[in-house]
C-alpha cells in the first residue's frame, strides 16, 4: 500500500498565506480504485457458511468457527453483509470478543464505511475512540489511508473522513484533527460545520485560542460556512485572546451575514466587557439583548455581578442581583458565591453572611467555594473563631479542605499577628496534599517580618525553595534588609547564596543593594542610639 503524506497545520496556514483565492487552483487527487482479490477455495467455502450462520442469527455454529477467521475471510463477510449495518456492526464486535487478532486498520475501516453510511455516527465515533485511543502519534493518518483505499469498493459516503476528524477532536488531538483535515481537503473532501465547530471548542478548551482563529480561516477559505455556533466560538476566542475590537466586529458582522445573536452570543461578549473592566458597555449590551427580545439568563447576570465585584463595586453588583430576582432569574450556587466573595475581599462578612442565610433559605445547598470565601471573610478581619467554626462544619456537610480553604485561615492569623500559629497551618496544609501559592507564602513571610521573627521569615522562604517557588525581588528585599538591620548579614547573604544555587533568584534582585542598605540602616540606628 502506497503511504500517503500528511502535512501539519503550520504548512496548511502557511499555503494559505500564499494563495489569497485557493478555490481556483484546488485540485483534489482523484479517489483511488482499489480491489481485493475474491476468495477461492477453502477461504470461499468459510466466507459462504459463515454468511449463511449469519443472517439466520446461528451465533453457536459461528463460534465454532472463530478459529478459523483471518482478517482476509472477516472482510469478505463483511463485505457480504455491509447492507444490514446492524448485523454488521454485530458481526464486528463478535470478531472483537472471540478472535481480536483478526481485526485489522482495513476491517475497521470497512464497518466504519457501513455505519457512517447509515448514519449511524455515535456507533462509529465509538469503533474510533475504541481504535485511536492506543496513543500511536500516526494512527489517525495510517487509518485515514486505509479508509480511502477501501472507499470505493465499500460504495461509502464523505461522512467517513468526517468522522474521523470530528473524533480527533472530541479527543482533543488537534494535532491529528489537522492532519486528518489536510488529507481530506488533498482528496476533495471538507468536513461539515459542526465538526469544525468540534475542533474550534477542543481548541478553546485547551486554552489554544490562536489555533481555533487560524482554524477558522481556514474554513473561511475553502468556503466551509459557519453557523451561529461557530461565530459565537469565535467571538469566545477572541476575548480569550484579548482580541476585544475582532469580537465585536464579529457580533456585529452575525445579523448581515443572516444570523440572529443568540444568548450565548450576547453573553460571551458581556463576559469579553466585563474581563477588560468595561462594564458600562456589559450593561449596555444586556439593555441591547433585552431591546432585541434576548432574554437575560443566569449566565448574564452571573457575569455582571462578578464583573462589578472584582472592581469592588458591591453596590452595582448587588443592584444587579435585585433586578436579577425582580426578573424571576433565579440566582444559583454561582450567584451567591460571586456575591460572598465581593462582600468578603472587602471585608464586609456580615454581608457575607446574610446570603448564605438567604440561599439556604432557598434550598440552594452551598459548596467548598461559599465556605473558602465565607472563611476568607472572616478571616480578613481577623475573626478566626468564627472561621474555626466553619471549617468543622464543612465535615458535617462533607465538603473537603482545599488550599484556599487552608489559605483563607493562614491570612486570618497573618491579620492577627500570629506567624508561628500562620506556619502551623501551612505545615497542616501540605500534609493535607494542599499545594500553597505565591500569595500565601507572600503572606506568611510578611506576617514573620512584622513581628520582627526574620528567622521564621528564612525558614518560609526556605519551604518555597524546596517547592522550587521563586520569591519576588521586593519581598527578598525586605527580608535581606530586616535580617540586616537584626545583625544577621551573613544569614542573610547565606540565604541569597541558597536561592542562587536553586535558580530561583529574582529577575531586578540586587543583592549588594539590599544587603548594604539594611546594614547602613543599623549603622545609623546605632549611631541615632549612641
Amino acid at each position: 500500500m502506497t503511504r500517503i503524506s500528511f502535512r501539519g497545520f503550520s504548512t496548511l496556514l502557511n499555503g494559505a498565506a500564499k494563495t489569497p483565492n485557493p478555490m481556483r487552483i484546488w485540485n483534489p487527487i482523484p479517489v483511488p480504485h482499489r480491489t481485493i482479490p475474491e476468495p477461492r477455495g477453502q477461504d470461499l467455502d468459510f466466507v459462504n457458511v459463515a454468511h449463511s450462520h449469519l443472517i439466520n442469527s446461528d451465533w453457536a455454529k459461528l463460534n465454532s468457527m472463530s478459529t478459523g477467521l483471518t482478517p482476509y475471510r472477516m472482510k469478505h463477510i463483511m463485505l457480504k453483509i455491509k447492507k444490514d449495518h446492524v448485523l454488521s456492526f454485530e458481526f464486528f464486535n463478535w470478531v472483537k470478543a472471540q478472535n481480536p487478532n483478526c481485526q485489522t486498520l482495513e476491517t475497521y475501516s470497512i464497518i466504519l464505511h457501513i455505519l457512517t453510511k447509515n448514519k449511524k455516527f455515535k456507533s462509529a465515533e465509538s469503533v474510533l475512540k475504541g481504535i485511536l485511543g492506543s496513543g500511536s502519534i500516526d494512527l489517525p493518518s495510517k487509518l485515514f489511508e486505509a479508509i480511502l483505499y477501501s472507499y470505493r469498493f465499500c460504495d461509502s459516503s464523505p461522512c467517513v473522513f468526517d468522522s474521523l476528524f470530528k473524533t480527533c477532536a472530541h479527543m482533543k488531538k488537534l494535532g491529528n484533527a489537522i492532519d486528518v483535515f489536510c488529507l481530506m481537503k488533498d482528496y476533495g473532501f471538507l468536513p461539515r460545520v459542526e465538526s469544525c465547530n468540534a475542533y474550534i471548542s477542543a481548541s478553546i478548551s485547551l486554552q489554544r485560542g490562536d489555533i481555533a482563529l487560524s482554524f477558522y480561516s481556514e474554513m473561511k477559505r475553502y468556503r466551509i460556512s459557519p453557523n451561529v455556533y461557530t461565530l459565537n466560538m469565535v467571538m469566545c476566542a477572541f476575548c480569550k485572546w484579548g482580541k476585544l475590537e475582532k469580537a465585536t466586529e464579529v457580533f456585529k458582522r452575525m445579523e448581515t451575514t443572516g444570523f440572529s445573536p443568540t444568548i450565548a452570543s450576547y453573553n460571551t461578549l458581556i463576559a469579553g466587557y466585563c474581563n477588560k473592566g468595561l462594564l458600562n458597555s456589559g450593561m449596555k449590551l444586556k439593555n441591547l439583548m433585552e431591546k432585541n427580545g434576548v432574554l437575560p439568563d443566569n449566565v448574564t447576570y452571573n457575569t455582571l455581578i462578578n464583573g462589578f465585584c472584582r472592581e469592588g463595586k458591591l453596590h452595582e453588583a448587588n443592584k444587579i442581583f435585585s433586578e436579577m430576582k425582580a426578573k424571576n432569574v433565579v440566582p444559583n450556587v454561582v450567584t451567591y458565591n460571586t456575591l460572598i466573595n465581593g462582600y468578603s475581599q472587602v471585608g464586609n462578612s456580615e454581608m457575607g453572611g446574610r446570603l448564605h442565610d438567604e440561599m439556604s433559605r432557598n434550598g440552594i445547598k452551598a459548596d467548598i467555594l461559599t465556605y473558602n470565601a465565607l472563611i476568607l471573610g472572616l478571616c480578613m478581619e481577623g475573626k478566626t473563631k468564627k472561621a474555626a467554626y466553619l471549617v468543622k462544619e464543612l465535615d458535617r456537610e462533607n465538603l473537603v479542605p482545599n488550599s484556599s480553604t487552608f489559605s483563607a485561615l493562614i491570612t486570618g492569623q497573618c491579620v492577627r499577628k500570629n506567624s508561628e500559629r500562620a506556619f502551623q497551618l501551612y505545615k497542616s496544609m501540605i500534609r493535607s496534599g494542599c499545594h500553597p501559592n505565591d500569595h500565601t507564602f507572600k503572606m506568611l513571610i510578611s506576617a514573620f517580618c512584622k513581628n520582627d521573627d526574620f528567622d521564621g521569615a528564612v525558614q518560609v522562604v526556605r519551604e518555597m525553595s524546596k517547592r522550587s517557588t521563586a520569591l519576588d525581588s521586593d519581598t527578598l528585599s525586605e527580608l535581606c534588609r530586616g535580617l540586616c538591620l537584626s545583625g544577621k548579614e551573613e544569614l542573610a547573604l547565606k540565604l541569597c547564596k541558597e536561592i542562587e544555587t536553586k535558580h530561583l533568584m529574582p529577575e531586578g534582585f540586587d543583592k549588594a543593594k539590599a544587603v548594604n542598605s539594611g546594614a547602613e540602616s543599623e549603622g545609623k540606628g546605632h549611631v541615632e542610639n549612641f
